[in-house]
């Protein structure tokens, strides 16, 4: 298994160009929010209970799992951004708004942007090599706030 310094410098390498790295702080968080969204729009009841948990809660606890077998402190970072984003998508839902419509513009839009982020850089996104990249991109941003605050991977 990769340690989460391979996994990152790998990511990096095909994330040099300034401007892409600069969509990426926009989009990368934007696709991780959406997906989330898709996810926090599938309620499933607990039999014998008033509790209804969201397929979202499921994913983000397997995800930290995923995030702690490479970092500890990556893992509460990532169940602190986790929290938020289903708080979020709670106070979204309280509007009415259609959850999955909303997570839909969201997606495509980041996506978008992901790609041109790409052809400025002149490289394939890390994903095409390894799917597991899809879960390191939220990790590298998270890396580099860690880094500026001191925090240890």
């Amino acid at each position: 298994m990769k340690t989460i310094h391979q996994w990152l410098d790998e990511y990096g390498s095909s994330h040099r160009n300034d401007t892409n790295k600069l969509i990426h702080w926009i989009c990368v968080p934007a696709i991780f929010f959406s997906i989330v969204g898709f996810l926090y729009a599938i309620r499933i009841p607990v039999p014998g209970t008033s509790i209804i948990l969201t397929v979202a809660q499921i994913a983000l606890v397997l995800l930290i799992i995923y995030y702690a077998r490479l970092s500890s402190s990556l893992a509460v970072g990532m169940t602190i951004i986790g929290i938020i984003c289903l708080w979020l998508w709670r106070l979204i839902a309280a509007t009415g708004a259609p959850i999955w419509l909303v997570s839909l513009i969201i997606f495509v839009l980041a996506w978008i942007g992901q790609f041109i982020g790409h052809k400025i850089e002149g490289a394939k996104p890390s994903f095409f090599k390894d799917l597991q990249f899809l879960l390191i991109g939220p990790a590298w941003l998270l890396s580099f706030i860690y880094k500026k605050t001191g925090i240890k991977l």
